[in-house]
């Protein structure tokens, strides 16, 4: 099971600027144990910290997404910009703005997708109806299979951070999940998709990456 992470901090929205913190992709694998109560447990370098994901359990280390893995989702783009076939599982909308920042961290941003999930706010499956994803420097847009319907659109200078992981409920759901602020940075809120397999989500935040290392580098130019 991988998490792969993608992380940014807002400049001012009138900037329409942003500076990458870090891309941080994160090797998971399930923990076995006798115990039937199992805690999470994510590694870094320096220390680890336990977290309960809703029953769940998840052990971490640090690890690179495939260089491949565009090629290997059968998405065939630039490295920055593509387009995915998901589907849209929910969002929860128009949260107040400092919950971005008790979210910051991975384990915590999935942490909160399962309460929502537990607590009813979002669903544990999925519509039926599949839908394009495009990745580019000017953010994500999410529109029908035929294009002639936008459905939503997140400016790249609003995305505060991209998070791809299995959802850890045997079913192999690969889920992608959008933390998103607005222009005035009041509220924030969190949207999540289904990915068709790992290598397309790892893939999604890889050119989202990319488009974004592109955009800072034309700023400075």
């Amino acid at each position: 099971m991988v998490i792969a992470s993608v992380r940014f901090y807002t400049d001012p929205p009138q900037v329409q600027s942003r500076a990458l913190l870090g891309l941080m992709f994160r090797k998971v694998k399930k923990r076995h144990s006798s115990s039937s109560s199992q805690s999470s447990e994510i590694s870094t370098k320096s220390k680890s910290v336990d977290s309960s994901l809703g029953g769940l359990s998840r052990s971490s280390t640090v690890a690179s997404l495939d260089t491949d893995s565009t090629k290997s989702s059968g998405n065939s783009a630039s490295e920055t910009c593509a387009e995915f076939k998901v589907k849209y599982l929910g969002a929860v909308e128009k949260l107040d703005f400092e919950m971005s920042k008790t979210l910051q961290e991975p384990l915590d941003l999935i942490s909160y997708i399962d309460a929502a999930q537990q607590d009813g706010k979002l669903p544990f499956v999925p519509g039926e109806e599949e839908m394009i994803l495009g990745v580019s420097k000017y953010g994500v847009k999410v529109a029908s299979l035929d294009q002639c319907d936008v459905l939503h659109r997140h400016p790249l200078y609003l995305i505060v951070r991209m998070l791809c992981y299995d959802d850890g409920l045997g079913a192999g759901r690969n889920l992608l999940a959008l933390n998103t602020t607005d222009a005035k940075q009041q509220e924030c809120s969190i949207w999540v998709y289904q990915c068709s397999n790992a290598e397309q989500a790892q893939a999604i935040c890889k050119v989202l990456s990319a488009s974004f290392d592109c955009v800072l580098a034309s700023d400075k130019s």
